[in-house]
Order: C-alpha cells, then structure tokens, then sequence
C-alpha cells in the first residue's frame, strides 16, 4: 500500500516536530492488512513545496508486509519527480 498520505508526522519524518492523531489511524488500516510502514533505504523527502513559507516534508509512504524480502528496501526517487511535486517510490518485487 503507496501513496501521498498527505500525513506529516515525526514518526517518519525527524525533521516534523508533531505526532499526528491521523497517522494511528493509519496505522490502523494498515494493521487490518497485516502490513507495517516500510522504511526507505535512504531517507530523503517525498514532497517538495513550490512555496517558500511551506516546507518540504514525507509525507509519501509504503507500506509492506513485514515478512517480505521487499520489506525495509524501498527506493525514493526525486530526480523521478520531473514537474511534480512529490518524488516516486519503489520496490523490486521478486515473484
């Protein structure tokens, strides 16, 4: 499970200083389908602000199922973003 959560939280982002009530939620869901938040291999930002009082952030997020190979090894690709704002992420997955 991938996407903009459009969820700021310090639990994937140290530069946020706040817990987010939203991201339990979150947590939630994922949990109904046995699947836990994924960490890149390199942690960078996902979402990059054209406005300048808006700072950069992560809030794009993958969520795996923890017994996977795939687990934990998550890619983010910003140079990928080209016109957008957020940056891609992906996972090899081997069947």
């Amino acid at each position: 499970m991938t996407r903009d959560f459009n969820i700021r939280d310090n639990i994937w982002d140290s530069g946020f200083p706040y817990h987010s009530q939203h991201s339990s939620v979150l947590f939630d869901i994922a949990d109904s389908f046995h699947l836990e938040l994924s960490r890149p291999t390199e942690q960078i930002l996902t979402r990059y602000s054209n406005n300048q009082q808006d700072s950069n952030s992560v809030i794009n997020l993958m969520f795996l199922r923890p017994e996977s190979l795939e687990y934990d090894n998550h890619i983010n690709h910003p140079y990928l973003r080209l016109t957008l704002d957020h940056a891609s992420l992906m996972v090899d997955i081997d069947f």
